[in-house]
């Protein structure tokens, strides 16, 4: 009797598929993620790329990902630890790198975002707007210094800040929805702009412009990694976890398209466009439940809470961006000897000190180079599409793993597999890796500025130049260590 009770116990802990579904979503998803969606792609056209982005990319990524999961259930590495099982501790080293290096300009683009969130609360964003760009990346200096010293004093005090702001971030994208919808009802005789359903007006135009920023859609759905650790905890993985993912595909995907919609009740997507795309990546987020509290006659309301939610988000995100990579870089044993000895040094808080001022040095000149910005909205713009062509570098260790994995099928014995078939999955793989490569670097092209494609490019190169030469300064140190004795 007592082993049954046993067993329903273990049953009742398991996870089932529709709570795997909405604990990834609150993870992957963002109002922000609409917001760019529409800037960069002229309002409702986007829907198209959305769901030809969510069919061709994100759903076989994120089954990918419960595979690996699955087959390295008791690697708390994540990815690093899924490329040392599969391949050896130096590509390890390389993936592990990876995801703490892509996350530098990342942080740059924190205490921006900090800083326009708590203009908007504020009611001062017009004013902020209209400041010199030294002036805008002074004080994000002066914010990111400060943030910095926050995490070198060990485990930060601000996560559950960071859970709390984005808990109630997704919820109010969510309701941004919601109350969009129902704004028409409750307010009849408010501006809302008729929606064109027209071939012409839905499909996009496939030029040069299009496709360098299709990165902005691999970055937004990018991430679902993060859950991997939950795969074996899901009531009979092999049929639940699959339809977990999909649930997550399609909630991703509705969200998306109807966030779309909403938006193009309030704003034109025929109109942003220039100077005006700027200012609507930056601050679209914003002036659309600043709209909505007009709808509801409730004033400023939404977008001062909404603000201060997303400040509240930005800023423990910024502690969180600096402390956690470092950390899952430099406490892997495997990566460790690869780093230069001087980078492990700990403080009495056991906070890595010389690792937060490389970290310093390396998103501190990100912020420098913003100086040549025209003003707040612009640096914005132009620190998404540094983020859109970065970040999803790390994605490529996921694809690499998977086709390792595939490679070495008979070895790894796991729950569930994304597809039986090794040629399929290969190919899959394969499919996902060139993709995420191919939309980074065709995101790096900027039509109006060549310098920032210049930056743009530079960047990652620079990122990858230092990865290399890291391992080549500790093998020094090491030969020089012994040569000593």
């Amino acid at each position: 009797m007592a082993k049954d009770n046993s067993s329903t116990q273990k049953s009742n802990q398991k996870i089932k598929w529709y709570m795997l579904a909405f604990m990834a979503f609150s993870t992957v998803w963002g109002f922000g993620n609409v917001t760019n969606g529409f800037g960069y792609f002229h309002g409702t056209q986007v829907i198209f790329s959305w769901i030809m982005m969510f069919a061709l990319y994100f759903v076989p990524y994120a089954l990918m990902v419960g595979e690996l999961g699955s087959a390295f259930k008791n690697a708390g590495g994540g990815v690093t630890s899924w490329v040392l099982e599969t391949t050896n501790p130096k590509l390890a080293y390389y993936a592990g790198y990876t995801y703490w290096v892509v996350h530098i300009p990342y942080i740059a683009s924190k205490g921006s975002g900090g800083l326009k969130a708590l203009a908007w609360m504020t009611l001062k964003n017009d004013w902020y707007d209209s400041l010199p760009s030294w002036q805008v990346q002074l004080a994000t200096g002066v914010v990111f210094l400060f943030f910095a010293w926050v995490a070198s004093r060990g485990l930060n005090p601000l996560k559950a800040l960071t859970t709390a702001a984005g808990s109630s971030m997704f919820i109010m994208s969510i309701l941004f929805i919601l109350m969009m919808f129902a704004a028409p009802i409750i307010n009849p005789n408010a501006t809302y702009i008729p929606l064109d359903w027209s071939w012409d007006a839905l499909i996009p135009k496939f030029n040069v412009e299009y496709f360098t920023s299709l990165s902005i859609l691999v970055f937004a759905v990018g991430g679902c990694e993060k859950i991997s650790p939950y795969v074996n905890k899901v009531e009979n993985p092999a049929k639940n976890f699959p339809k977990g993912m999909i649930a997550l595909a399609i909630m991703v995907m509705v969200c998306a398209i109807l966030g779309t919609v909403a938006l193009g009740m309030m704003f034109s997507g025929a109109e942003i466009t220039g100077e005006a795309q700027a200012s609507f990546i930056a601050n679209g987020a914003y002036e659309a439940f600043q709209r909505l509290g007009e709808y509801y006659h409730v004033g400023n309301l939404f977008v001062i809470f909404y603000g201060a939610c997303n400040a509240i988000g930005q800023f423990s995100t910024l502690v969180l961006s600096i402390d956690a990579p470092l950390r899952m870089l430099l406490d892997d044993e495997s990566a460790r000897q690869y780093v230069p000895k001087q980078l492990l040094k700990k403080n009495q808080y056991g906070a890595y000190t010389n690792g937060i001022k490389l970290v310093v040095v390396l998103s501190g000149s990100i912020i420098a180079i913003q100086l040549l910005g025209k003003d707040a909205s612009d640096i914005i713009t132009w620190l998404t599409r540094l983020n859109s062509v970065c970040m999803p570098l790390r994605y490529l260790w996921v694809f690499f793993a998977y086709i390792m994995l595939r490679k070495q099928s008979a070895k790894f014995p796991r729950d569930y597999q994304f597809v039986k078939n090794n040629k399929v999955a290969l190919f899959f793989g394969v499919w996902c890796f060139v993709i995420t490569a191919t939309f980074c670097i065709l995101g790096m092209y900027d039509s109006q500025d060549p310098m920032r494609t210049v930056l743009n490019a530079l960047s990652p190169f620079v990122f990858i130049l230092l990865g290399m030469i890291m391992p080549m300064i500790r093998k020094r140190q090491d030969e020089k260590a012994v040569s000593s004795k």
